[in-house]
């Protein structure tokens, strides 16, 4: 089954020179900047220092020798970096990259002079030669990231903070250009909101594996309740989730055979992510709600929407991608009190167990019960979501204007009093009132993503720079 994984991040380094400048900082630069890198877990694919110049790269054989080697390395590299100890041949740059043909993001990064040390033996002008290298590659059509700083010591935290959040876009925009989303069961008849194109996600390498709910129904129908994979599934329920004495072993059961069904399904097809038709055929000719099971799921960053919103699971996992943790689905659901910048976040719910205080507790759903009865409703996850910086991130597919558009932001959940039922919390978020405002002009819908990490910058530089979508950054 794809999902999320741990891979270690691999970047192609090249190290650019020109000749008039100093070699010894060339030489110097590579390890440091290498160093820093092994020190951050990130893979460095680089030619040994002693196949070019001085370990660099400046002239066209050198160029082509870096793309050869990226060339040969491709399944392997996430992004480059293009680190500038001295000025740099912007060429020579521009051309690897191009000749390497990797698609991948880039991160130029240029070393920072000391003002004490300005003669010809130890001047960098990196400064300088960071603007022609950017402009080469804005020529050459190559898109690229930036350090936050235009110069800066690679030893620095600034600088280390840039290659961890630069590593994450580069998984965002990996994972996202083969990603396959799971929609079982039709759209909720009364949620148009949760409407979306397949074509658009499509052409961004996004697919979408269809499955009719009364497929997983009979598949489900064909399992026995002794049957061993359902035994084992209910042992993870029971493990997972603090199941209250009122829930019964026949919705237990069922919640099993479901859960066996998917991941079935979800490795037959290779899907990372899957969004599901929660309520309320799933109540009324099933009898239990599939929280649990999505929970479960997102919990393992196979990131699970409810309400078949297949857009909605794609920035779940855009941040799972990104932060390496699960991500939820929540609504933007009310004000809390009168503070204009905090909001009250919630579902019924599916949320994974690592953003609950503590141990979800499996209910029966109050909402659904109304119209379907508690005894069909058992299976949603009850908690409150810890008080952490959190990421939240909208992505909409925009059929009038043709295009893949997203919103992306950060905040806090707080421990201010709250009481009531599902799962939810109360958030901050500065500046709040301007983003319900872009949320309402814009047509997004109330549904968003959210995770406990701080990782807008490189879910906004993944899916705007390097896929190409309309991204509002919130700040």
């Amino acid at each position: 089954m794809a999902t999320v994984t741990n891979k270690q991040p691999t970047l192609g380094v090249i190290v650019g020179n020109r000749g008039f400048f100093p070699k010894h900082l060339c030489v110097e630069g590579r390890k440091t900047v290498l160093s820093v890198m092994s020190e951050l877990g990130i893979r460095a694919i680089i030619a040994p220092e002693d196949a070019t110049a001085y370990g660099s790269v400046e002239s066209m054989n050198e160029a082509r020798l870096y793309a050869d080697l990226f060339r040969q390395h491709r399944d392997d590299i996430d992004g480059i970096l293009v680190t500038l100890p001295n000025f740099g041949d912007e060429r020579a740059v521009a051309n690897a990259i191009r000749w390497a043909d990797l698609g991948v993001p880039v991160l130029v990064h240029a070393f920072n002079d000391d003002a004490a040390r300005m003669t010809i033996a130890d001047r960098r002008d990196s400064f300088c030669g960071k603007m022609s290298v950017c402009n080469n590659l804005a020529q050459y059509g190559i898109r690229f990231s930036l350090t936050t700083l235009h110069t800066c010591d690679p030893t620095s935290e600034a600088f280390k903070h840039d290659l961890r959040s630069f590593a994450a876009t580069c998984r965002v925009v990996r994972g996202l250009k083969h990603a396959r989303v799971g929609a079982l069961g039709a759209r909720p008849q009364a949620f148009n909101t949760v409407r979306y194109s397949e074509k658009l996600l499509e052409l961004s390498g996004i697919s979408v594996e269809t499955l009719d709910l009364s497929e997983a129904f009979g598949r489900v129908g064909r399992l026995s309740d002794g049957d061993p994979a359902v035994k084992e599934y209910l042992e993870r329920i029971r493990r997972y989730a603090s199941v209250g004495s009122g829930v019964p072993q026949e919705a237990l059961l069922k919640m099993a055979k479901l859960g066996v069904v998917i991941e079935r399904w979800m490795d037959d097809t290779q899907l990372d992510m899957t969004a599901i038709q929660c309520w309320t055929s799933m109540e009324e000719y099933f009898g239990v709600v599939p929280c649990t099971i999505m929970s479960m799921m997102s919990d393992r960053l196979q990131s699970s929407a409810c309400e078949t919103d297949v857009a909605g699971a794609v920035g779940m996992y855009a941040m799972a991608l990104a932060s390496g943790k699960p991500s939820a689905l929540v609504d933007w659901n009310n004000n809390y009190g009168e503070d204009p910048d905090k909001a009250v976040i919630f579902h019924c719910s599916n949320l994974p167990a690592q953003v609950f205080t503590d141990i979800p507790v499996m209910e029966y759903q109050e909402i659904i019960a109304g119209t379907v009865g508690a005894a069909n409703t058992y299976g949603t996850m009850y908690g409150r979501v810890k008080a952490e910086p959190f990421t939240f991130c909208r992505v909409s597919t925009n059929d009038a204007r043709g295009r893949i558009e997203a919103y992306v932001g950060e905040g806090e959940t707080t421990d201010d009093p709250l009481s009531t039922f599902g799962g939810y919390g109360v958030v901050r978020v500065d500046n709040m009132q301007a983003l319900l405002r872009y949320i309402c002009e814009n047509g997004f819908e109330h549904h968003v993503a959210m995770n406990l990490s701080r990782c807008a910058d490189a879910v906004a530089e993944a899916l705007g720079k390097y896929l190409g979508w309309s991204v509002y950054r919130h700040r």
